[in-house]
């Protein structure tokens, strides 16, 4: 049997070989068996040249030991194929002028392709057409694999992402590239955007058909070690030979387990990636929603007939919400975002009620989170398209309450209804009239050295002007809240028992903020 580095052709392309195709050959038998890899050409007269092969030979001979005797002629045939050579072509001439029944026979019942060669033919060329080809194939081969090798343990030293490690793994094999978990999830792709693409649209069909290890060039390596498996690696549609693609695909899984081991992360630190991959494109805008769906769908989020339920968590561990995802048997996916934000998009049923699951996760949330934990929601959108505006909306409301959560009375998942005037001055931040409206009225306390002033006028403000709760928040006796408001107002030159004046200062501070963060 050929090993990992052996270069071959097939019958098949052997047959189509310039000067092949000038003996006129014709496929008399075995014509459904002409993909079979041809190792090595032999050229062979004796009756059992069965012995002498190891496998995978083209055997070429004029049967001129074989002409009158039907029972050789078999035996020869079945002696072919008990040592799995590849095909038997015979040159007709002297021994036989037209192709013998026997053999042809006997070729058809074992499945051996046998050619006939209608004009003479010197053997010594072919055979020095394809030892020469197959030389060249196997320096190329070896070749190639050192390459990839050395390419990609240089990224491996270098501490480089898994994405630019599947990037150089597409870039030599010429196609897309797909890295799954055991339950065939898309974790990774690399390669050309519309090919990717393509593959992800049928994406199901193609896991199912790589898994049973069919179809011309989707080539898959598994990912594992040490008896465990994790993963697995999928050339999709590689078009060089089998061989090659063998090779790379080999190579290429003992880069990813390499990765993994030196602190590259694990299989589900990859579907991390992922999610975060996909999210923040859906966020950003820049990529259309619907271009979005094949990568969602393979990785592994329900979409047809789904209400999607867009969620950003602030100070929330990506890890835990997506344990307690799994926990409560809902469908979603997890991804850390700038800052100390979170976003969750929950895939649920039409028929169940968004509203009342949100607010069981969130509850759930708490019982394992600081109780200041911020969950902000968008409405639950029908459609795909409608996503990216709804996390764009969660994360904005989770961003317009994020400074004082622990003061506002919020409900368990805060919406947009829920953030008044804090969420149109983050809409507003940018406004360079609302930046210098924030300068000019906090101006008296925007040194570095002011922060624990201006700490303590934005929870006095969130309250309410509540000096009790705002003495209570700061660790602070109600006199020394009194020289700290009384030095605010110093500073600033408000009264704060003024509200319009209160109301003046307290926007400024939400401006800043928001301007800061």
């Amino acid at each position: 049997m050929t090993t990992l580095l052996e270069p071959v052709l097939s019958v098949r392309q052997v047959l189509t070989l310039e000067r092949v195709l000038a003996g006129e050959p014709e496929v008399v038998a075995g014509a459904g068996q002409l993909d079979r890899p041809v190792r090595w050409v032999h050229v062979a007269e004796a009756a059992d040249v069965g012995v002498m092969l190891s496998g995978g030979e083209m055997v070429l001979t004029t049967g001129v030991l074989l002409a009158g005797d039907d029972e050789l002629q078999a035996e020869y045939i079945r002696s072919l194929h008990r040592a799995e050579a590849a095909a038997v072509v015979l040159g007709l001439g002297r021994a036989f002028p037209a192709p013998p029944d026997v053999m042809r026979r006997a070729a058809e019942r074992c499945g051996l392709p046998m050619v006939v060669l209608h004009r003479p033919f010197p053997f010594a060329e072919l055979t020095e057409e394809v030892q020469s080809r197959l030389v060249r194939r196997k320096f190329a081969a070896v070749s190639l694999s050192e390459a990839v090798r050395t390419a990609l343990t240089g990224l491996i030293t270098a501490d480089a992402p898994l994405q630019r490690l599947l990037d150089e793994i597409a870039q030599h094999s010429g196609c897309p590239v797909v890295v799954t978990n055991l339950a065939h999830r898309v974790l990774a792709t690399a390669g050309e955007r519309p090919a990717v693409d393509d593959v992800l649209r049928d994406w199901e069909r193609i896991s199912r058909q790589a898994g049973r290890g069919e179809g011309d060039g989707w080539i898959r390596a598994e990912l594992g070690g040490r008896g465990e498996r994790w993963g697995g690696i999928l050339l999709c549609g590689y078009r060089g030979d089998a061989a090659t693609g063998r090779l790379l695909a080999d190579r290429a899984a003992e880069a990813l387990v390499l990765h993994r081991m030196l602190g590259g992360g694990s299989a589900h630190s990859w579907e991390e990636q992922s999610a975060q991959s996909l999210l923040t494109d859906l966020i950003g805008g820049v990529v259309p929603a619907r271009q979005l769906l094949p990568r969602a769908r393979a990785a592994g989020l329900p979409v047809n007939r789904r209400t999607f339920v867009p969620l950003v968590v602030r100070d929330g561990d990506p890890g835990r919400l997506d344990r307690i995802l799994r926990l409560l048997g809902m469908p979603g996916l997890v991804a850390e975002l700038t800052g100390r934000s979170t976003a969750v998009l929950l895939s649920l049923a039409r028929d169940q009620d968004a509203e009342a699951l949100a607010a069981h996760f969130a509850a759930r949330l708490r019982t394992e989170t600081a109780p200041g934990t911020v969950v902000a929601a968008a409405d639950g959108r029908i459609a795909w398209d409608d996503v990216p505006a709804g996390l764009r909306e969660a994360q904005h409301v989770a961003e317009a309450v994020a400074d004082s959560a622990a003061v506002l009375d919020l409900p368990p998942v805060v919406r947009l209804r829920d953030v008044h005037l804090r969420g149109l001055i983050r809409l507003l931040r940018d406004d360079p009239q609302v930046q210098s409206f924030a300068e000019r009225e906090l101006h008296g306390l925007l040194r570095e050295a002011d922060e624990d002033l201006l700490s303590v006028l934005r929870t006095y403000l969130a309250t309410g002007r509540n000096k009790s709760r705002t003495a209570q928040l700061h660790h602070v006796s109600r006199p020394a809240l009194y020289r700290r408001l009384e030095a605010i107002r110093t500073r600033l030159g408000v009264d704060l028992d003024d509200f319009e004046q209160a109301a003046s200062v307290h926007i400024a501070l939400l401006a800043h903020d928001a301007q800061q963060r």
